[in-house]
């Protein structure tokens, strides 16, 4: 095995430090340090990082002895040879452990071993530049966190979260962001909209970029009901297909999801697709409403109060993540009927599947038998995916007028033509 170098363990060090600095940093009590004083520990403690250094056979050095010694010479510069002396190690700083070899034809030599980094400042100290740089603030910045909010150490799961926005932000943006929290532990407001916080140079853009952050340190300090502000309330686009249904006549509307709850209607039929033009090429449909999932947020369906009360017939793309947002649905609504989401389906339209760029390799328990064999088909496919607007109209209407027919809703079918109404 080749010998390893010093730029080669330097590498190895930057990655672990890259992927443990938020670790490190929550740890209650440093690492390499008394829990009383901070001061550093007399025993070695166990390394935070070890990386064997590989070092050549009498056979290697024979072939390449003034490569051998400038590698053992290399090393000799990062640390001295004194690892199991009477002195104390120096944990913020390398070290290196040190072997002897008596070769017949070399004769003794002190060969580097392993390189033993016993804390996170000496990783840093090997590994230098900015990543070195970030680790130290993000260090320091956890103890201010700390320090502030009475040494909170549920502090840990925030900024283990949020490690890399703590990072990007500027000193003064740091500053204001613990203001922010402080000032909202210990002045609790309610509910309010963002633009209403009364924080001089804290508006409703500054709480759009912060906010995921404020909440968790405001978990952290165990006070989450500090604040509860308000986000601008998801809306919906929906179409009644009925135009007995339609309040004044208004059959296409977008609004927020509370003010659509309280709309007075009782359809016995709700359509729900997740893409928009398929919801705006509906027919009048007796009894009917077609509602936009709108992909992940489908969860919003589910808060319109006159939906409950109804039949729901849900089409989605055949993809995973049209499979993921089905079960999803279910979740709110156990009795949703899917449509078009089927093997038979995907086969059908073979010609016009598309690979799925980033197929969802979760498990979906709301699915029923039909809906998880198309979805191992499409996956056995190579993750191919059908998208909902692929498949012909006129396919689509009798496939919708089928699902009715077999939920026995009493609805009768469509009757105008695609999108004449709205």
């Amino acid at each position: 095995m080749t010998m390893l170098t010093v730029a080669e363990a330097r590498a190895k060090a930057r990655n672990r430090l890259r992927s443990s600095m938020s670790t490190w940093a929550t740890r209650h009590e440093p690492i390499g340090t008394s829990p009383d004083e901070g001061s550093e520990v007399s025993a070695p403690t166990a390394a935070v990082v070890e990386i064997a250094l590989h070092p050549p056979t009498e056979k290697q050095v024979l072939q390449d002895q003034p490569a051998a010694m400038e590698w053992a010479g290399s090393w000799r510069k990062i640390a001295s040879p004194d690892a199991g002396g009477s002195k104390p190690e120096n944990l913020s700083h390398p070290v290196i452990d040190w072997t002897e070899r008596s070769w017949a034809r070399v004769g003794r030599q002190q060969i580097p071993l392993r390189l033993r980094l016993g804390t996170p400042e000496a990783v840093a100290n090997f590994v230098g530049g900015d990543d070195a740089r970030q680790w130290r603030r993000l260090r320091d910045r956890t103890v201010t966190i700390r320090s502030r909010f009475d040494g909170q150490p549920t502090a840990a799961s925030a900024i283990t979260a949020h490690t890399k926005r703590i990072l990007g932000l500027g000193q003064a943006e740091f500053d204001t962001l613990l203001d922010v929290v402080e000032w909202l532990r210990d002045h609790p407001v309610g509910t309010l909209r963002p633009r209403q916080l009364p924080i001089r140079g804290v508006d409703s853009k500054w709480f759009e970029t912060h906010r995921s952050l404020v909440t968790a340190l405001l978990e952290a300090t165990r006070r989450p009901d500090a604040i509860d502000v308000l986000d601008a309330q998801p809306r919906i686009r929906m179409r009644i297909l009925d135009p007995s249904l339609a309040p004044s006549g208004l059959a296409d509307i977008t609004a927020p999801v509370s003010q659509l709850s309280e709309l007075t209607i009782a359809p016995r039929l709700v359509f729900v697709f997740e893409n928009l033009e398929s919801v705006l090429a509906m027919p009048a449909w007796t009894s009917a409403v077609a509602v936009h999932g709108s992909g992940y947020a489908v969860d919003n369906v589910a808060r319109l109060a006159w939906v409950h009360g109804a039949r729901i017939i849900y089409w989605g793309d055949l993809d995973s993540h049209g499979f993921a947002i089905l079960s999803r649905l279910r979740t709110h609504l156990p009795g949703v009927k899917s449509t078009l989401m089927d093997e038979g389906t995907l086969i059908d339209h073979k010609d016009l599947w598309v690979q799925e760029p980033k197929p969802h390799a979760g498990k979906f328990p709301e699915l029923t038998g039909t809906e998880a064999r198309a979805l191992a088909r499409l996956r056995t496919e190579g993750d191919v995916r059908l998208e909902q607007e692929r498949i012909p109209w006129g396919t689509v209407l009798d496939r919708l007028t089928t699902s009715v027919e077999e939920l026995g809703a009493s609805t009768k079918k469509p009757t105008t033509s695609a999108g004449e109404q709205g």
